[in-house]
Parts: C-alpha cells; sequence; structure tokens
C-alpha cells in the first residue's frame, strides 16, 4: 500500500472508532465533506463530532453535521475568539444548542500560548460559557493551552458537572491529568501520540483510567506520523487508536471498543449495536 495513504486496519470484530472532536467546517475538509467522511467509514470511523468555534463558524458546522447522519456536533467560542463573546452571542449559542445535533458545548478554555484574545477577556468568556453549558445540561469540551493550572482551577470552582466533559487534545503533565480525572474528565488522545518526542504524553496515555481515554484528529490540524505535517482528516484517526493500542498491549479492536464506549457515555450518541463496557477499560492511574 501507498505510504501516503491510511492504512486499512480492518476492525474484524465489528468494533469501530468514534473521533470526538473534527473540524468539518474548516478548509479544506469542508470542500469534500462527503469524501472525508467516507474515507473515515473506510478506515472504521463510524462517527464524527464536529466542533465549532464560534457563533458563525458553529452555524456553518450545523448545516455541515445535518447532511450526513454519522456526524454530530458541539458549539462554542474557542477562547482565540473570546472578544466575539457577548450577552447576545450566547442568547443564540443557547438557541441553536437545542438542535439536535448537538451533543456538547465547546470547544472553550485558554489558550496562553498565542494570547489572540487578551487573558481576562479569556478567562470571562470561559466562565460565561460554562455557566452556559452547565445550565444546558451539555458535556463541556475543553482547550487548554499553557494554562492548565488556571484552566483546571477554574472549573475546579464550577464543580461538579453532572454530564461531565473532556479535556480536548490533551497537552498537560501527569498531575494535570489527574485533576482532570478528579473533575471526572475525559482525556482526549490525538495524533501528537505518535510525535517522537511525546514520550510524556505516552506515559500518561499508558498510566490513565482506559475508561477515562477518547480518540480526535482536531482535523484539520495535527495529522498523526507518517502525515505530520499535511492536512489532517478523520480517516487518520486508526494511526492514532493503533499507538494507544500499542501501549495499552492490546488489539487495536480492543481499543476501539473501549474509547468508542467512551464515547457513548460522554456524549450520548445513538446507539445502533450492543457494545457494552469491556473488562480491558479498568486500570486505574498510577500514584
Amino acid at each position: 500500500m501507498d505510504a501516503q495513504s491510511p492504512m486499512n486496519d480492518v476492525l474484524t470484530d465489528g468494533s469501530y472508532l468514534i473521533d470526538t472532536h473534527a473540524h468539518l467546517q474548516l478548509e479544506p475538509l469542508v470542500r469534500d465533506a462527503a469524501g472525508v467522511v467516507s474515507r473515515a467509514q473506510s478506515q472504521g470511523v463510524q462517527w464524527i463530532i464536529s466542533v465549532g468555534i464560534d457563533l458563525a463558524d458553529s452555524k456553518t458546522m450545523i448545516r455541515i453535521v445535518e447532511q450526513f447522519p454519522q456526524a454530530f456536533a458541539c458549539l462554542g467560542y474557542h477562547p482565540h475568539n473570546a472578544l466575539n463573546v457577548s450577552d447576545s452571542g450566547l442568547t443564540e449559542m443557547r438557541a441553536l444548542a437545542q438542535h439536535p445535533k448537538v451533543v456538547g458545548y465547546g470547544e472553550i478554555g485558554l489558550d496562553f500560548y498565542r494570547n489572540i484574545s487578551p487573558r481576562e477577556r479569556q478567562v470571562t468568556a470561559f466562565r460565561d460559557q460554562i455557566v452556559l453549558a452547565k445550565d444546558l445540561g451539555l458535556p463541556l469540551v475543553i482547550h487548554l493551552r499553557n494554562a492548565y493550572d488556571e484552566g483546571l482551577s477554574i472549573l475546579e470552582e464550577f464543580a461538579p458537572f453532572p454530564r461531565g466533559g473532556v479535556i480536548h487534545c490533551f497537552s498537560g503533565s501527569l498531575q494535570d491529568a489527574r485533576r482532570a480525572l478528579e473533575l471526572g474528565f475525559y482525556i482526549s488522545v490525538p495524533g501528537t501520540i505518535t510525535y517522537k518526542k511525546n514520550d510524556e504524553f505516552r506515559s500518561i496515555v499508558k498510566q490513565a483510567p482506559r475508561e477515562r481515554i477518547l480518540l480526535e484528529t482536531d482535523c484539520p490540524f495535527l495529522a498523526p506520523e507518517p502525515f505530520r505535517g499535511r492536512d489532517n482528516e478523520p480517516a487518520y484517526l486508526i494511526y492514532t487508536a493503533r499507538k494507544v493500542a500499542e501501549l495499552w498491549g492490546v488489539e487495536v479492536d480492543a481499543a476501539a471498543r473501549i474509547t468508542t464506549q467512551n464515547a457513548f457515555a460522554l456524549f450520548g450518541l445513538p446507539r445502533r449495536d450492543g457494545i457494552a463496557p469491556s473488562a480491558e477499560s479498568r486500570h486505574a492511574l498510577d500514584p
């Protein structure tokens, strides 16, 4: 097989994958959304959750996921867009969240790496959207970059979270992972798990409770090896699944079953099978 094409890892026992964080509404994916979804299915990715980054983007994303029965949506203001958050915008978000395709609120949080929006505005937008998400009864999708202590401290103020949440594209420390898990949150694993200089993250994923791990692409960003530096898409999730399976010492089918069950548990996606929690998912975080 061409090394530049997705490997055809057939999930032989009927298990499948869920891409819990994609951006089907962004370029270049939006130009070929049908092809993106079709290629994903050919690689065992049965469900895709597309995530909004502001109000206009979330509206576009809803129109896209309406076209595909296997696509669902989360909506919210990314911290880069915190300056766009307003009372009227949050009112529109509340109304948009009633759409039957919406399964979560986000991505929201703090990004102190690029500081595209002022930090104080990011914090205010984060707090306001946590309140909204809890009121809506939706799980949270959290973006944290160079802001784990600040972001987790805010989340701890607002605990408990009956519908839970996920730290998307996790890049924190082992202690950050422990704090997130204590909040009842999931840790989401993107293609960066395959990068050579990411041993700390691989160690965290190896130690973390398997019933708290999700898989994502964050496409079109963060393509896994061997596609690093190129546009990412949901079909490449199999590479992340294979690396997680390797770390856990299980077959890729088992990793798919575990992470798929976890995604169903958090997002409440409609079921078409009899997948139940598996024994492989019980694994405590080392002290």
